[in-house]
C-alpha cells in the first residue's frame, strides 16, 4: 500500500492543519522545510494576497506544500435573519458606543472558484485540500491536471465515502475535538459527529485511501496513538499556535496560555458556521449555537467591529478563539521542533 509519505512527497507523516486568520505561508514553509506537509489556508485570501503567499512559498520551499480552499456555496443574503442577528449584538454596539449601521456587509471567507484555479495553475501546488466537501468536478479536474493529490475534510463515515466516490486522494477524519471549522457537508445535524479516535477506525474500515487523523492530537503520544488505530498520518493544527512562525494574535495567544483553553465549544457566532474554540463572553452570553446567526460566512460582518474594538483593549471577549480541546501540546518554539517532536515515538 503507498504511504501517505509516498503519495505527497513528503518525509513525515505529519500535516500541519491550514488555520485561515492565524497563519500565512511562514508556518507552512516551515513545516515543509522540516519534513511534514505545511498548510497555506486560502479561503480568506483575495487573487493579490494568495499570489503574494504562493510567490513565498516557491521562493523559500522546495518541498511539497498544500494550499487549502472552502467549498461552501456563497448564501443569499436573507434581511430578515440579518436584522435579528444585529438585534442580538446591538446592547454591545451600545455598551461600546459603535454604530451598529456602520457594520460591513462583505462576506470575509469565498469558495473555491475558477479564478483561484487559474492563479494555482501558475505555481502547481503539489498538494490542494478542501473543507466542506469538494468543489465541481470541473474545478476538481483543473486542479488535479497538474498532478496535485487533493486531500478533504470527512466528520462522518459517509461523508468519507463520498469523497472517495468523488475524486479524493486522502482523507482527513475530522475528529470532534478538532478546532476551527468543522468540515461537515452532507448534514447540520451536529449529532452525528464523533471524536477522533471513534471516526478514524470507522473510516479507514470503510474506505481504501489513506486517512490522516485530526482532532486533539497535540504531541508524539498522540500521533502514534492515531498510526496504531490505521491512520496514514495525523493533522495538527493547535499545537501549532504558538510557534513563532503563526500569526497568533497575541490575544489569542494569551487565551491559549491560560486556563480558559480547557473550555472549548462549538459555535456558529463568528462566521455562522459550527466552529471550535475558547469559550469567551459572548459565547456565554448568547449561547454558543444561535439561530440568529447568519448563514456562513455573513454571520461574520456585524460582529467584527465588537471584536475589533475589543482587542483594541486587550481583551478576546468578541474574538473566535480557535482551538481544539487539547492545547496541551502549544508550545513557544519553532515549527520545525514541534514537527520533529510530533514524530519522536515513530519507528
Amino acid at each position: 500500500m503507498t504511504t501517505l509519505q509516498q503519495l505527497l512527497g513528503i518525509e513525515l507523516p505529519i500535516i500541519q492543519a491550514p488555520m485561515a486568520g492565524v497563519q500565512g505561508s511562514a508556518l507552512a514553509i516551515a513545516v515543509s522545510n522540516a519534513g511534514g506537509l505545511g498548510s497555506l489556508p486560502c479561503a480568506m485570501l483575495g487573487s493579490d494576497a494568495l499570489l503574494a503567499e504562493l510567490s513565498t512559498l516557491a521562493a523559500q520551499t522546495s518541498k511539497p506544500y498544500n494550499v487549502n480552499f472552502f467549498c461552501h456555496r456563497s448564501p443569499l443574503p436573507d434581511a430578515v435573519r440579518d436584522a435579528a442577528w444585529r438585534a442580538a449584538l446591538v446592547p454591545y454596539y451600545r455598551e461600546f458606543g459603535i454604530d451598529a449601521a456602520a457594520a460591513p456587509n462583505a462576506p470575509a471567507r469565498l469558495p473555491f472558484s475558477a479564478e483561484a484555479a487559474e492563479l494555482l495553475a501558475e505555481f502547481r501546488p503539489p498538494v490542494v485540500s478542501f473543507h466542506f466537501g469538494l468543489p465541481a468536478p470541473e474545478l476538481l479536474a483543473r486542479v488535479k491536471s497538474w498532478g496535485a493529490k487533493v486531500l478533504a475534510s470527512a466528520t462522518t463515515v459517509e461523508e468519507a465515502v463520498w469523497l472517495e466516490a468523488h475524486g479524493a486522494d486522502a482523507i482527513i477524519a475530522q475528529g470532534l475535538e478538532a478546532g476551527g471549522h468543522r468540515g461537515i457537508f452532507l448534514s447540520t445535524d451536529l449529532s452525528t459527529q464523533l471524536g477522533t479516535f471513534a471516526l478514524l477506525p470507522q473510516v479507514v474500515q470503510a474506505v481504501r485511501l489513506p486517512v490522516i487523523a485530526a482532532g486533539g492530537i497535540a504531541d508524539a503520544k498522540g500521533v502514534a496513538a492515531a498510526l496504531a488505530l490505521g491512520a496514514a498520518g495525523a493533522q495538527i493544527g493547535t499545537a501549532y499556535l504558538l510557534c513563532p512562525e503563526a500569526g497568533t494574535s497575541a490575544v489569542h495567544r494569551a487565551a491559549l496560555k491560560s486556563a480558559a483553553a480547557h473550555h472549548t465549544a462549538l459555535t456558529n457566532l463568528f462566521s455562522g458556521r459550527p466552529a471550535r474554540g475558547i469559550v469567551n463572553r459572548v459565547m456565554r452570553e448568547l449561547g454558543p449555537i444561535s439561530a440568529a446567526a447568519p448563514a456562513f460566512p455573513l454571520a461574520s460582518a456585524a460582529i467584527a467591529p465588537l471584536r475589533a474594538h475589543a482587542e483594541s483593549t486587550g481583551s478576546g471577549d468578541f474574538s473566535p478563539l480557535w482551538s481544539g480541546q487539547n492545547a496541551s501540546g502549544c508550545n513557544e518554539i519553532p515549527a520545525a521542533a514541534l514537527t520533529r517532536e510530533l514524530v519522536a515515538l515513530l519507528r
